[in-house]
């Protein structure tokens, strides 16, 4: 695909209809004297059509290779090493991981383009659905939050960045410059704004549309993006809004978070389902059809890698390919900090391998440091092996991008930059004493460093780190022994494709 991602935004309907049920059916109907994009959009039906073909874009791991937003997120920090069978291994991660990545990156075109193309389809709904009943309204509404959340990994990712709400023409495919940051966060914030009245609260969704964002949805998405652009008073009153709905609440015991039980629980404000239902096997898994995948390859990829590993008769943690291997510096702050509960449900050492009876073979494996990632582990319960299908291909892991611990961290975060500290402390030592841990009694930087360290623990390998470091101006202290270098890591670079067809300015210092 040599095209600009720009260009493909607005090339055509049928984009719309890639991975949507309704697109066969649709097609092959007559529509005579009416274009499709005049004749479609006009029921409910249609509207809520296009909506699931918005949320399809947040699935979208494995659209054009290994290129998962997620781990694009993740590589650059300090939590893990790419891993893998060695340097040729997935090169993309590979460079993510060792800040060698250039404007050709793969894995950085396709998260860029996954961005584009989940605001395109946003965007039909916002501009075609008539909203002429409740349910247009609230799909509208979902489409605004949608496109804020696909708009927010693009200007943490890339600064500037165009910033499309409409068709365009043909004539306008190379002439759309970046926006401003400032802009881009001003429509997120109008988007969010005008979508929180129509949303129903979590509680209100049935379970079968679990999915779907809710009014605390967008509350905590407009509080990240007022934290991120240091509006503190406002972060602090969004995230009180999702604090005080009672909506949410944490898990009593964080084991219970990333798995089958915690999909959708009391914890979960934003996720991404997957699932195991196909029962894929190696004859019928959809390599080059993307829009067939519905379970998350991506799990496979981060299990400890199979040639030479060997599960512990009582734990359920399988083989994968070697991706996602946790750096020491990680494990050992969890030592630091007495923290057993999360340490064992999101890293696991070569010697805890070992004393539970289990085996590893290869000492000097590439990225290999003496340890396993478990919180999107590979875990037996998460996939299927009954009629013929395997294992490795049937994971249904959910990706979780906003939980209430989250919120509650960047709450903690907005009320110290505020001048609350009190109140800082307080929703601090709610996700704390989940964990296990004492009350955090520190004031001024000692309080925020507090907060950087909790973020770390809690929210390791959920791809926050490596974006917190950058806006908190830590990145080049952590991450400048990894490779990184400051004025210009700070961002990923614009892919060349369309630097050099839609005519975008590239981030400094890149190729």
């Amino acid at each position: 695909m040599k095209h600009s991602i720009i260009r493909y935004t607005f090339l055509s309907l049928t984009a719309l209809f890639l991975g949507s049920g309704c697109a066969k059916n649709f097609l092959d109907q007559e529509i005579p004297g009416r274009s499709p994009e005049e004749e479609f959009y006009a029921t409910d039906a249609d509207a809520a059509a296009a909506t699931f073909a918005a949320y399809d874009f947040l699935q979208a791991d494995y659209n054009w290779g290994w290129a998962s937003v997620l781990l694009v997120k993740t590589f650059p920090s300090d939590e893990s090493n790419a891993g893998g069978s060695g340097p040729a291994d997935q090169p993309s991660y590979q460079a993510l991981d060792n800040f060698t990545f250039e404007s050709q990156n793969e894995a950085v075109l396709f998260t860029w383009r996954v961005c584009y193309f989940g605001a395109y389809r946003c965007n039909q709904v916002i501009n075609r659905v008539k909203g002429g009943t409740d349910l247009q309204k609230r799909l509208i509404a979902e489409c605004k939050v949608l496109r804020a959340h696909f708009y927010f990994d693009l200007v943490g990712l890339w600064g500037d960045v165009p910033l499309i709400l409409k068709d365009l023409t043909s004539a306008e495919y190379s002439k759309i410059p970046r926006a401003k940051k400032a802009d881009v966060y001003a429509q997120m914030e109008k988007d969010l704004k005008e979508a929180i009245p129509l949303l129903p609260a979590k509680s209100a969704y049935p379970a079968s549309e679990r999915f779907r964002v809710s009014k605390g949805t967008a509350q905590a998405l407009l509080g990240k993006v007022y934290l991120y652009q240091q509006k503190w008073a406002d972060a602090a009153a969004a995230f009180n809004d999702v604090i005080t709905s009672h909506e949410y609440d944490l898990e009593a015991d964080f084991a219970k978070v990333f798995s089958n039980a915690g999909e959708f629980g009391v914890e979960s404000i934003f996720e991404v389902p997957f699932s195991s239902r196909k029962g894929f096997d190696w004859g019928n898994f959809p390599w080059a059809t993307f829009r067939l995948i519905e379970s998350n390859i991506h799990v496979q990829l981060q299990g400890p890698r199979s040639d030479f590993y060997t599960k512990a008769p009582n734990d359920s943690l399988q083989a994968g390919w070697g991706f996602n291997l946790p750096k020491p510096k990680l494990y050992n702050a969890y030592i630091a900090a007495g923290d057993v509960k999360r340490r064992q449900n999101t890293v696991m050492s070569v010697g805890e391998l070992v004393a539970n009876g289990g085996a590893w073979t290869a000492p000097t494996a590439w990225d290999y440091e003496g340890f396993f990632q478990r919180k999107y582990g590979s875990f037996e319960g998460e996939t299927r092996s009954d009629g013929g299908a395997v294992p490795d291909l049937n994971y249904g892991n959910n990706i979780r991008l906003i939980r209430y611990a989250d919120v509650l961290l960047m709450a903690a975060e907005a009320y110290y930059r505020a001048g609350n500290e009190g109140r800082a402390r307080e929703e601090l030592k709610k996700v704390r004493v989940r964990a296990g841990l004492g009350e955090i009694t520190a004031t001024g930087d000692a309080l925020f460093n507090a907060i950087v360290n909790e973020r770390f623990l809690e929210l390791a390998f959920e791809g926050f780190r490596y974006m917190d470091l950058v806006r908190w101006g830590k990145a080049e202290a952590e991450l400048g022994p990894l490779g990184y270098k400051a004025n210009k890591h700070e961002l990923l670079p614009i892919p060349n494709e369309d630097v050099r067809i839609g005519n975008i300015e590239q981030n400094k210092g890149y190729n």
